[in-house]
């Protein structure tokens, strides 16, 4: 008796997913979208200030602290429910543009770029998932 098997009758183990097909696209756009949108929600600290009058204590308040949200949520992504608040962001910098008339236009900037890198990260989602469960149908042979 030997102790090898014939071929074919090994069991077939699930091919690994590479790394890199395992990030999330719809995590990473949207972190993209925060990290810059923080940037311009912070710049608009000064311009509160000077140009519309507010308060420093709560200029430094609403732009830096819908700052800072930005970045804590780019990190919370991993959280389904981090996308909702996400929209909530969006309307807090529109809302800004009652303050900051070109927040409005940037917001609105920023919340189709939010809901762009939403909506298409869940089609590539989809769509990879169909495409890997293709795959091990057809025995991970790719043929």
């Amino acid at each position: 008796m030997s102790d090898a098997t014939a071929p074919g009758d090994e069991a077939r183990t699930p091919p690994q997913v590479p790394r890199a097909a395992q990030r999330s696209p719809r995590r990473g756009m949207c972190a993209a979208v925060l990290s810059l949108e923080s940037i311009a929600l912070a710049l608009t600290t000064p311009v509160m200030v000077t140009l519309s009058d507010v308060p420093l204590g709560t200029a430094l308040a609403v732009g830096l602290g819908l700052a800072l949200v930005c970045i804590l949520l780019a990190g919370a992504l991993r959280a389904e429910w981090a996308y909702g608040v996400g929209y909530v962001v969006q309307a807090g910098a529109l809302a800004l543009g009652l303050v900051v008339p070109a927040m409005f236009f940037l917001g609105a900037v920023f919340a189709a770029l939010w809901t762009a890198a939403d909506l298409l990260g869940r089609k590539i989602e989809r769509e990879r998932a169909a495409a890997w469960a293709a795959y091990e149908a057809r025995g991970g042979d790719g043929a």
